[in-house]
């Protein structure tokens, strides 16, 4: 099996499966138990919780854990809007995750006010248009910090800078650029972060919310007082103390596997440039994660190409799990100025910690010969575009 498509989820490191085997062998007590047993399951938590702070660069204290990232995105966004209910604008990009961009739809039809800033056409925000977005009713600005589709990394210090003028709050949705690229929370500036264990060689079902100290932000989840009356409901615990132990080695491997995964990536970009003709390259040239590679095959359908790839054993996407089964056109690819037919012939592919040169050989071998045979049967003529 070569999988080429971790910015969907990652598989779990053997470190997190053994952490998670022997929590599951003898910890079942309630962390929220006052007896022994469920104390030291809360411990456990708050060791796995600086964990999670260690990597994101932030204090322990500001760490919440949640069931996803999506959780953690809609905590964020409707949190602060409950919070701040004089102010009725919100105000995000074009090419946010459906865990955004979906709950900002679901602002409008409750009346606020919700702008959708334009990007060029490497992804990356326009900040002029940011500028003119924000005014002083605007209780928060969110805009990711990697897109999940492309890959561009977005100048979060700069949209804090100019939410900042009008008191605006900040968020960023972290899910992509976490244990990719180096950044602190508190460096950043965000009022807020997501985080997601399973894009860190992590289980699924645990995600993470950096809140900065006085930021005001109400529970969307009522029930219990668990995560200090932000979350209401018992952990997730076998899924926090995975994440908190994928948290924890991430800096045992990240200069490894960022120099290591550059040039896979690199191997591999220059590879299908040269021997697959008439595709695209979508996303920024350079400000991008490099491990993330988005290419529009000229002619063909995109899922032509996918399941042609799965049946010898390749597994790549066409672009957010989130939104896979939609037949609408990706509306990342649709924001950054893709022509219709160019956005549906394009396939990502993104690398992570287990993939080694054979999987890049085995791509570049199979490919060029998967897209050969079906534009040989395509309707389309690639000549055309």
């Amino acid at each position: 099996m070569v999988y080429l498509d971790n910015n969907a989820t990652t598989p779990l490191d053997p470190a997190v499966i053994e952490k998670m085997a022997w929590f599951m062998g003898g910890h079942f007590g309630n962390p929220s138990s006052l007896y022994p047993i469920g104390r030291e399951v809360k411990n456990l938590i708050n060791e796995a919780r600086a964990h999670v702070a260690a990597a994101v660069g932030a204090a322990k204290a500001s760490i919440y854990f949640t069931g996803s990232g999506t959780e953690s995105d809609n905590q964020a966004i409707l949190g602060v809007i409950d919070a701040l209910p004089d102010k009725r604008e919100f105000v995000t990009t074009t090419i946010e995750h459906p865990a955004v961009s979906q709950t900002a739809a679901y602002l409008e039809g409750k009346g606020y006010k919700v702008t959708y800033v334009p990007v060029d056409a490497t992804g990356t925000i326009d900040l002029d248009a940011l500028r003119s977005a924000v005014t002083p009713q605007t209780a928060l600005v969110s805009v990711m910090h990697a897109n999940n589709e492309i890959g561009t990394i977005q100048p979060i210090e700069d949209v804090v800078r100019i939410a900042r003028e009008q008191g605006a709050l900040v968020h960023t949705d972290a899910v992509q650029s976490f244990g990719k690229i180096p950044f602190r929370a508190d460096d950043l500036g965000v009022d807020l972060l997501t985080v997601s264990a399973h894009k860190i060689y992590g289980p699924k079902g645990a995600g993470a919310l950096y809140v900065r100290k006085g930021t005001p932000l109400r529970p969307f989840i009522h029930g219990g007082h668990q995560e200090r009356g932000l979350r209401a409901g018992t952990e997730n615990t076998i899924g926090i103390i995975g994440f908190g132990e994928a948290a924890r080695i991430l800096p045992l491997h990240f200069e490894a596997d960022s120099a290591r995964l550059r040039r896979l990536a690199g191997r591999l970009k220059d590879g299908l440039e040269a021997g697959v003709p008439k595709i695209h390259f979508n996303g920024h040239p350079v400000n991008r994660i490099p491990t993330t590679l988005s290419y529009a095959f000229l002619g063909l359908e995109s899922e032509a190409i996918l399941l042609s790839l799965a049946a010898q054993g390749i597994y790549v996407s066409t672009g957010s799990a989130c939104s896979e089964e939609s037949e609408d056109v990706s509306p990342v690819l649709r924001a950054i100025g893709l022509r219709p037919e160019f956005a549906r012939s394009t396939v990502r592919m993104s690398l992570g910690r287990f993939n080694t040169d054979d999987d890049v050989t085995e791509i570049l071998r199979v490919l060029p010969e998967v897209v050969d045979k079906l534009r040989k049967i395509s309707p389309w003529d690639p000549e055309e575009f």
